[in-house]
């Protein structure tokens, strides 16, 4: 694909979305740090259910360290491999707490040092929560690059390392977002939805769905 092609991908979604963001809901650094750790093979809608009842009661390292193991796992145990994550929240805020002051660290390294962070985690909060150019690769993302032939990958990182290369630096701070939706409402893993694609005639996926009527 070329480069004049790639702009034309990201200028046509940010026509579409001009402010995308995640839809993870959150109010602070940790908040959207907690989330995103809660969403590992679990659905965003699931995670804000559960957040909607937690927050309000324990939103800060302290408060979510007083809840507990226990007390954290009775909030999020309609959410997908619950006990390991409650663990790793209360062992992120026991770090965070002795560490960083309670305050989540704008630092890649710092970040991936905690439990069940990755780098795509911590792209997602130095992107989201600190304004980072950061594109984090889920498996939407991984999917929508090489279908569309817009960063063609063998793995995520591979993923990620084109993305940086071949997309314009004024679209980096949105690119995830925009990708990353375009995933999970348009391009999906089965079938993906051609028929309604605004970047159907720029992407290279050959044969194009039809219609489900058709």
């Amino acid at each position: 694909m070329n480069a004049n092609k790639r702009r034309a991908i990201y200028e046509t979604l940010q026509s579409l979305n001009p402010h995308p963001t995640t839809e993870l809901e959150y109010t602070t650094p940790f908040e959207l740090l907690i989330a995103v750790l809660l969403s590992a093979q679990a659905t965003d809608v699931s995670v804000n259910k559960a957040m909607r009842k937690m927050f309000p009661v324990a939103n800060t390292p302290q408060k979510v360290f007083d809840l507990g193991e226990e007390g954290v796992t009775g909030y999020i145990k309609t959410i997908g491999l619950y006990r390991t994550k409650a663990k790793n929240v209360i062992a992120t805020c026991r770090i965070l707490l002795d560490q960083y002051g309670g305050e989540v660290p704008e630092d890649r390294e710092a970040l991936e040092s905690l439990p069940g962070v990755g780098r795509k985690t911590a792209n997602v909060i130095l992107n989201t929560a600190f304004g980072h150019p950061t594109i984090a690769v889920d498996t939407h993302i991984f999917r929508v690059a090489n279908r569309t032939g817009l960063a063609p990958g063998k793995d995520v990182r591979a993923v990620e390392v084109a993305l940086e290369k071949f997309t314009p630096a004024e679209f980096k701070q949105d690119a995830h977002h925009w990708l990353i939706l375009h995933g999970r409402y348009v391009c999906k893993a089965r079938r993906p939805e051609c028929w309604h694609c605004a970047i159907e005639p720029l992407c290279e996926f050959r044969p194009k769905t039809p219609p489900p009527d058709l």
